[in-house]
């Protein structure tokens, strides 16, 4: 390989490692649901304040993600 193909290969590998850790960030000012839409049940403060943008309860967001584990 020639050094610019080495070169471009590696910035190449370093945007899709910073466009990873973007979509991994969580975005502060996202703002919550009251409500969870899974099974209308209110959302706690505590968990709005948490994870930002929320639009499951505790609960719902545990079963869905074990779902997805199972999916895969």
């Amino acid at each position: 390989m020639k050094p610019d193909t080495i070169d471009t290969a590696n910035e190449l590998a370093q945007l899709h490692v910073d466009q990873a850790v973007a979509n991994m960030r969580i975005n502060r000012n996202a703002v919550s649901a009251t409500h969870c839409d899974e099974c209308g049940d209110e959302i706690e403060d505590a968990r709005r304040r948490a994870a930002p943008g929320c639009r499951m309860c505790a609960s719902c967001q545990a079963d869905a993600e074990k779902r997805g584990k199972h999916q895969r």
